[in-house]
């Protein structure tokens, strides 16, 4: 924002307007400072006109409360198969 000369939050506000984005001074504040939960991908598109840049310049990807998830395969090998003794039973030969 500093290099675009964007000082305080509400400079934003109009610009994004002339873009179709109409969020509050207080919407745009919170965008700005905090980690947003969600965002539209009209408001990244008209941000990112907005300051020249890429999604990539203002967005961070990282993993958050990753868990391993097991596959039917991974299931299948721990469970072992119950033993069954065979009898084998032959004829009387008398």
């Amino acid at each position: 924002m500093a290099e675009k000369d964007l000082f305080q939050t509400s400079d934003l506000v109009p610009l994004l307007a002339e873009r179709g984005v109409n969020l509050s001074r207080e919407q745009v504040y919170r965008l700005v400072t905090q980690e947003p939960q969600r965002l539209s991908m009209d408001a990244l598109a008209a941000l990112c006109d907005v300051l020249d840049c890429t999604p990539n310049d203002l967005i961070e990807v990282k993993a958050v409360n990753t868990q391993v998830r097991k596959t039917a395969e991974a299931g299948l090998r721990d469970i072992q198969a119950p033993v069954q003794r065979s009898t084998i039973r032959r004829p009387n030969l008398s």
